[in-house]
C-alpha cells in the first residue's frame, strides 16, 4: 500500500468542515476590512526565498523543497507567502493601481521540517498584507484584524506580545553591540548560531535551544538602539492598539524567523496550544518590495497557520459546529424510488440539505443512519403515501410523525425551525 508522504495528511471528510468554517470566516471578516483577495503559484524562482527570508534563516538553509527543472530553472516550493505575493505587487505594478492594497490570501505551504503537533511539512496558512504605508495605522490595522479574527472564533487566552527592531540604522549599532556580548559564549553556541553570529546575529535571539535562551537573556536590548522616529513610530503603534482596547506585552528581544522585517514586530499565543502556542506572527517590512526590485514601498502583514488555529478550536465546538445534514428521504417500496430523488432535488432547489439512501436499506437502518448523522428530519415515503400524494415527515428528535400532502411539504418545511 502507497501511504501518503511522512509530514502530511490527508483531510478526511469529518475535518473539512471545519476548514470551510474558517476559510467563510476569513472572506466575510476580511471584506469587512476592505481587504482584497490575492492567490499566488504554489511554487517559485528559489531566488525570490533566498533574497527575501534571507540565506542563513532555517528556511532556506534546510528546509525549503527546491529542484532544478528540465529547463535548467531554480524553483521552489513555497515556504512561505509574503515574498509571492510581494512578487506579484511587483510583477503585476499594483502600487500604480492603487496608493495603498490590501491583500489577503489562504495557501497551502511546503517546510522539510521535523512533523509534530500542530506542524506538517504540508501546511495552511492565511494572512494579509497592506503595501503603500508607512504610518502606524497600518500596523495597528493589521494586528487588530489577526488579534480580532481569533476572537471572532470564540479563541479566548490571547496574548500579544509587541516589539520594535528599529530601522537599519539603529539594528547596524545594535548587532555591533550584540557580537560583543555574545562573543565570550561563541564556543558554547550551536555550530547554527555560530553561523548566525557572523552573518546575522539578530536571529540568535530566536533560538529555541534552552542554555543558549539562558545566554542571551542577559544580551543587551534593541530599544535603546531606536532611533528617534523609530521610538516615535513605536509609541504611536502602542497607543492605537490602547484606543482599540487591545491588550499587550513588550518583549524587547523578540525577532521573527525572517531576515525581511523592521521597526514593529508582534506574536499572537494561545495557551490552548500548549508549548508549540504561536497562532500568528507578523510585522513591518519596509525594504522587502525594493530588495526584490520593486519601487521603494513600505509594508506590512502577518500570517497565521490553519493547523494550529483548528487544535486551538477544538474546544470550541459549541459554537463551532458542523452543518448537518437536515433532511433525509426513505422510500420503503421499488416504486418510491424516483420519488424519493425528485424530491430531494426539489427541496434542494429550495436550500434544504437533503440526502437519500442508495443502498435500498430498511427503514430501521436508515433511522439508526439518520441518528448517527443528527438528521433533524426523516421523511418516509411507502405505498399508502404514493397512493395518497402524501409522505410522513418524522422529527428525529421527539419522535413525532405527521403526515403531510406532498404539494404542502415544502411550505411545511419552510416553517419548521431547523
Amino acid at each position: 500500500m502507497i501511504r501518503s508522504v511522512k509530514g502530511t495528511h490527508d483531510i478526511l471528510p469529518d475535518q473539512t468542515w471545519r476548514w470551510r468554517k474558517i476559510e467563510s470566516a476569513l472572506h466575510n471578516f476580511m471584506q469587512k476590512y476592505g481587504y482584497q483577495e490575492i492567490r499566488t503559484p504554489a511554487f517559485e524562482k528559489t531566488e525570490l526565498f533566498t533574497r527575501s527570508i534571507g540565506e542563513t534563516t532555517d528556511i532556506v538553509s534546510k528546509e525549503m523543497y527546491s529542484w532544478t527543472d528540465q529547463g535548467g530553472e531554480n524553483l521552489t516550493l513555497k515556504p512561505e507567502l509574503t515574498a509571492p505575493v510581494v512578487r506579484a505587487f511587483i510583477q503585476h505594478n499594483l502600487g500604480s493601481q492603487s496608493a495603498v492594497n490590501r491583500l489577503y490570501y489562504m495557501d497551502a505551504l511546503f517546510r522539510r521540517e521535523r512533523p509534530q503537533k500542530g506542524r506538517t511539512r504540508q501546511f495552511h496558512q492565511f494572512g494579509a498584507e497592506v503595501f503603500g504605508s508607512a504610518h502606524p495605522e497600518a500596523d495597528a490595522e493589521i494586528i487588530a484584524i489577526s488579534y480580532n479574527f481569533f476572537k471572532t472564533l470564540g479563541i479566548d487566552n490571547l496574548t500579544l506580545t509587541l516589539n520594535s527592531i528599529g530601522s537599519e540604522e539603529c539594528r547596524q549599532n545594535y548587532r555591533n553591540e550584540l557580537r560583543s556580548y555574545l562573543k565570550p559564549f561563541l564556543s558554547d553556541l550551536t555550530e547554527t548560531s555560530q553561523n548566525r553570529f557572523k552573518n546575522n546575529p539578530l536571529r540568535i535571539l530566536d533560538t529555541k535551544i534552552k542554555y543558549e535562551k539562558e545566554i542571551i537573556k542577559n544580551a543587551p536590548d534593541i530599544d535603546s538602539f531606536l532611533t528617534a522616529d523609530d521610538k516615535s513610530h513605536f509609541k504611536e503603534v502602542k497607543s492605537l492598539l490602547n484606543a482599540l482596547s487591545i491588550p499587550f506585552t513588550i518583549d524587547t528581544q523578540m525577532v521573527r524567523g525572517l531576515d525581511y522585517y523592521t521597526r514593529t514586530t508582534y506574536e499572537i499565543t494561545s495557551n490552548a496550544l500548549g508549548a508549540q502556542d504561536a497562532l500568528c506572527g507578523g510585522g513591518r517590512y519596509d525594504k522587502l518590495v525594493e530588495t526584490l526590485g520593486g519601487k521603494p514601498t513600505p509594508a506590512v502583514g502577518f500570517a497565521a497557520g490553519i493547523e494550529r488555529l483548528l487544535l486551538a478550536l477544538e474546544s470550541k465546538t459549541s459554537n463551532f459546529n458542523d452543518e448537518p445534514i437536515q433532511i433525509y428521504i426513505v422510500g420503503m417500496v421499488e416504486d418510491a424510488r424516483s420519488v424519493c430523488q425528485v424530491l430531494a432535488q426539489e427541496l434542494r432547489d429550495q436550500g434544504f440539505s437533503v440526502a437519500t439512501d442508495l443502498l435500498q436499506r430498511s427503514l430501521k437502518s436508515l433511522l439508526r443512519e439518520a441518528n448517527r448523522n443528527n438528521v433533524k428530519i426523516a421523511i418516509i415515503i411507502g405505498d399508502d403515501e404514493l397512493a395518497n400524494n402524501t409522505v410522513q415527515v418524522k422529527n428525529m428528535e421527539t419522535g413525532e410523525q405527521t403526515t403531510i400532502i406532498i404539494n404542502k411539504l415544502i411550505e411545511y418545511l419552510t416553517d419548521l425551525d431547523f
